[in-house]
C-alpha cells in the first residue's frame, strides 16, 4: 500500500470518471466502490446507494474518487504530469484526456470533468535542463508556442534546426 493516496472530488460523476480514465491507461482497475449509507445520505443530503467513493488504480498509482457535491471544483492549481517516451504515446494521451475539454497551452489540458493533466515526452526534461543554457532557451522558447508538445519540435529547437 502506498503512504500517499491522491483523492479526487467530484459532484456526482466518479465512477463515470474512473472508467473514463482506467480506459485510457494501462495498468488501471477500480479496486472497490463504496456508497452512501442511509445516515450518510441524510447528512450529505446525497441520495442513498449512491456512490460515495471509488478507489481505483491508474498505471498502478492508487487514488481515491469521491462523490461529495458541487461545493470542490478542479483548479489548474493540481494536475497530474504524465511522462511519455513516445511522440504516438503523447498524441494518443493528448486526444483521449482533452476529449471533451481543453487544449491548454504548453501541455496542460482539462478533461471533461475539468482535472488538469500535463502530458509531457520525458526528453522534455532532459533538454530543459542541458548544461548549454542557449539549448535550454531555445526549447523553451519552442514549448511556449505549443499546446500539445512535439517532440519533433523541441528536438529541433535543442539542435537549433
Amino acid at each position: 500500500m502506498q503512504t500517499i493516496t491522491p483523492c479526487l472530488w467530484f459532484d456526482d460523476k466518479a465512477e463515470e470518471a474512473v472508467k473514463f480514465y482506467a480506459s485510457i491507461f494501462k495498468n488501471s482497475k477500480i479496486k472497490s466502490i463504496t456508497r452512501y449509507s442511509e445516515d450518510a445520505a441524510k447528512v450529505s443530503g446525497r441520495p442513498k446507494g449512491s456512490v460515495l467513493t471509488v478507489a481505483f488504480q491508474l498505471a498502478g498509482q492508487e487514488f481515491l474518487a469521491l462523490n461529495g457535491g458541487p461545493i470542490f471544483k478542479f483548479t489548474e492549481a493540481v494536475s497530474f504530469i504524465v511522462n511519455c517516451e513516445t511522440q504516438a504515446e503523447v498524441d494518443r494521451l493528448w486526444e483521449k484526456l482533452s476529449e471533451g475539454g481543453e487544449k491548454g497551452q504548453c501541455g496542460w489540458l482539462k478533461d471533461k470533468y475539468g482535472l488538469s493533466w500535463q502530458i509531457v515526452p520525458t526528453v522534455l526534461g532532459k533538454m530543459l535542463q542541458d548544461k548549454d543554457a542557449r539549448k535550454s532557451e531555445r526549447v523553451m522558447s519552442a514549448l511556449l508556442q505549443m499546446k500539445k508538445l512535439e517532440i519533433k519540435r523541441l528536438e529541433q529547437a535543442f539542435r537549433r534546426e
